[in-house]
């Protein structure tokens, strides 16, 4: 028997943040930071993501991590905080004024030695990497379109047993309407990219794949 889903009000996903482990004063105040950015900060994963980052990146022993997309920085102090000692976290991202913010926020956390941010296209960056399987975990959480694109460059990059995590992959859940999937909302091609993206990872025979509906969805893909 398929369990029925539970529908995730605002009461429960208020309950749901009341009950994961707490935020901490940096977290807080890079919140508030980006939120000062306007209508942009809604490019911050959600803090239960961020949560769940910690975990996987600890659960995988990693010690190569890479990130595409970093925004503001809350992932990628998720991320770093999961890293074994001596961890590198690869920092993708083509905006050197929401990395200024990401900068301080990992002087704050005392995370800076264990970032390396790289401005730049993030493909040219995953590419120039070595291309032996050697990097334990990967988030992509930047522009939906290239996310095949992205993949492609990281997985066989990706050690046996690596994980790699995408966000936003139900893109505000325009991707289970065909109709919406093809021409999104006012004209946004994601849906359409991300429809696309999510069947043929199902169905690439080198990854175990979960969809988890936390935020606007999430991927885990582990590599066989």
């Amino acid at each position: 028997m398929t369990a029925t889903p539970v529908p995730v009000t605002p009461e429960l996903h208020a309950y749901i943040l009341d009950h994961c482990s707490p935020r901490d004063e940096v977290q807080e105040w890079l919140i508030g930071r980006t939120a000062e950015l306007g209508e942009i900060a809604r490019f911050q994963i959600a803090p239960e993501q961020g949560v769940l980052l910690t975990m996987l990146t600890r659960l995988t022993g990693a010690r190569h991590a890479v990130e595409i997309g970093t925004f503001t920085g809350y992932s990628s102090i998720c991320i770093a905080r999961g890293l074994a000692e001596g961890g590198k976290l690869v920092c993708c991202d083509i905006s050197e004024d929401w990395t200024a913010i990401a900068r301080e926020a990992w002087r704050r956390t005392g995370l800076s030695d264990r970032m390396d941010l790289r401005i730049g296209r993030a493909l040219d960056t995953v590419n120039a990497l070595p291309a032996e399987e050697h990097i334990d975990f990967a988030f992509v959480d930047a522009d939906k379109k290239p996310y095949w694109d992205y993949y492609s460059a990281l997985i066989t990059r990706v050690r046996p047993g690596g994980i790699l995590a995408f966000d936003n992959v139900f893109r505000r859940g325009d991707v289970v309407d065909s109709r919406r999937a093809e021409a999104g909302k006012d004209g946004d091609p994601d849906p359409e990219a991300l429809h696309e993206f999510n069947g043929r990872l199902a169905e690439d025979e080198r990854v175990d794949v979960v969809m988890l509906p936390i935020a606007d969805g999430l991927t885990i893909a582990q590599k066989r």
